[in-house]
């Protein structure tokens, strides 16, 4: 308890402290940093220009990127022209071999998804980014990818969604 109690002390006070250098960033409670004057964001959805395109996945990722900006944030979402938005496009979405057993056939395949963002921030340009993010997840190459298709799709957007957010409003 004196421990936490101590903790937020000194947070109070690095934030008071911040407040009289004149350094205006509003905080959340999960640590992303927002611009005080932003109000509203967008997230326009994202076009699937994959040479493999996966049914759905253009809905899926941009869902996930509006459900975390809604948990993570108390902006307002608008259909575009945010104070802070994203756009993109899915630029791959490929499985391949990864390790090759004794009889030379591959023994683990990966399956990856790369996605162009471009994030723009109104009140801060030294912030706004366009750039690729990719994620994988390897896989047993004895399974059928339609198998564990989903579950690994569900994961890696789930880490693409983060790695965006953060890159954002982490700073990271």
């Amino acid at each position: 308890m004196k421990g936490s109690l101590a903790r937020l002390a000194i947070l109070v006070a690095l934030l008071t402290a911040a407040t009289g250098c004149g350094i205006k960033i509003k905080y959340s409670f999960t640590g992303a940093s927002i611009p005080p004057e932003a109000k509203t964001i967008s997230v326009e959805t994202f076009q699937n220009r994959a040479s493999l395109v996966q049914p759905g996945l253009t809905q899926t990722l941009t869902d996930a990127l509006i459900d975390m900006c809604r948990a993570q944030t108390n902006l307002d979402m608008v259909s575009s022209g945010g104070d802070l938005s994203f756009e993109g496009e899915i630029t791959d979405y490929k499985t391949q071999p990864l390790t090759v057993s004794g009889n030379e056939q591959a023994a683990m395949n990966r399956f990856s998804i790369t996605v162009r963002v471009k994030y723009t921030n109104n009140f801060n340009p030294d912030l706004t980014y366009d750039q690729p993010f990719t994620r994988y997840q390897d896989y047993n190459s004895a399974l059928d990818l339609s198998a564990v298709e989903a579950s690994l799709t569900e994961e890696i957007v789930k880490m693409l969604v983060e790695d965006i957010f953060n890159k954002a409003f982490v700073n990271w």
